[in-house]
């Protein structure tokens, strides 16, 4: 067994352990914070499919992230509950969106592109806000979880495992997905786009088929996150989100299978540390952030990639 299997597989007996090994030490609350580190690492990998693998840098992600939440609050609103037909439908829904604005932004290249998908985004994000039946700005609570057979979400251990059984699912299709022949034309469009073409390959069909199953993750995430919070909000559609979700793939890593979690992690865990700290905690997390950025330019699992090298 390599070391990084030996890593991986140490990382998820401890994620699996944590829940019951929480409140012996008092911190049942880290549970909840534990879950939003999975929720929010699922969504930079969901952008770091198309970021780091595709070379596409996007900045409107946080619209399927917000669409996925707010068709469990919209579905809520309606009485539909069941997290078979809920969570799927949210897929569904940020897959057409990411598919829709995919298809005119991929025409686009460079900086057009960043500006169409934030401009896209930017759309999205004014649209929810005018939907006043639905909390417009001030956005709208959930009163209950989404239900599962045999499962109570409400319970903070349950949902718990929910999330991070998801995550792990995720994160084989991932390996699945960058290991097979779409995961080399992905990588080869991003490398070289007109050899690609030349060479036979649809680049525009690859990238897009890979936008699409990007925003269907990120609606997945964004489902997660709504029940987690019980509260959806036009908020976790502007660009400032998008922007968060990319410095944490910059952190993390860009193209690396764990940079998202790896990002995620530290960008959550230094918000949550020096927010206790002081109240201007966005100066030290700047720093920090620079910091890391000089100190591991290919992102902190590279880093630790590379120092697994010259061990």
């Amino acid at each position: 067994m390599t070391k990084t299997r030996v890593g991986i597989a140490l990382a998820l007996a401890f994620l699996i352990a944590f829940p019951l090994i929480a409140p012996l030490f008092g911190w049942d609350f880290y549970i909840s914070f534990v879950r939003r580190i999975l929720i929010f690492a699922l969504a930079a990998s969901a952008l770091n499919l198309v970021l780091g693998y595709g070379g596409l840098v996007a900045l409107g992600h946080a619209a399927f992230f917000g669409a996925g939440a707010y068709a469990v609050g919209i579905m809520a609103d309606a009485n539909i509950y069941a997290a078979w037909i809920v969570w799927p439908t949210a897929m569904v829904l940020a897959a057409l969106l990411a598919c829709i604005t995919g298809a005119i932004s991929l025409r686009t290249k460079g900086v057009y592109f960043i500006m169409i998908t934030l401009a896209f985004a930017q759309m999205i994000y004014y649209l929810f806000i005018s939907l006043r039946q639905y909390g417009g700005e001030d956005g709208m609570n959930l009163y209950d979880y989404s239900t599962l057979p045999g499962i109570n979400l409400g319970d903070d251990v349950q949902f718990y495992y929910v999330v991070l059984a998801i995550v792990v699912i995720a994160f084989i299709f991932f390996k699945r997905l960058m290991d097979s022949r779409f995961g080399h034309a992905l990588r080869g469009s991003k490398e070289n786009p007109s050899r690609m073409q030349a060479l036979g390959y649809p680049v525009y069909g690859v990238q897009l088929v890979a936008y699409t199953l990007s925003g269907a993750l990120m609606g997945l995430a964004g489902a997660l996150l709504a029940n987690h919070n019980l509260f959806v909000s036009p908020s976790l559609m502007h660009w400032t989100q998008s922007a968060d979700l990319i410095i944490m793939v910059l952190v993390g890593g860009l193209g690396l299978m764990f940079g998202g979690v790896a990002g995620a992690a530290v960008l959550l865990v230094l918000e949550e540390v020096l927010r206790n700290w002081t109240e201007y905690w966005h100066l030290p997390l700047g720093v920090l952030l620079l910091i890391v950025v000089f100190a591991a330019p290919q992102g902190l699992a590279g880093w630790f990639d590379k120092k697994k090298a010259k061990a």
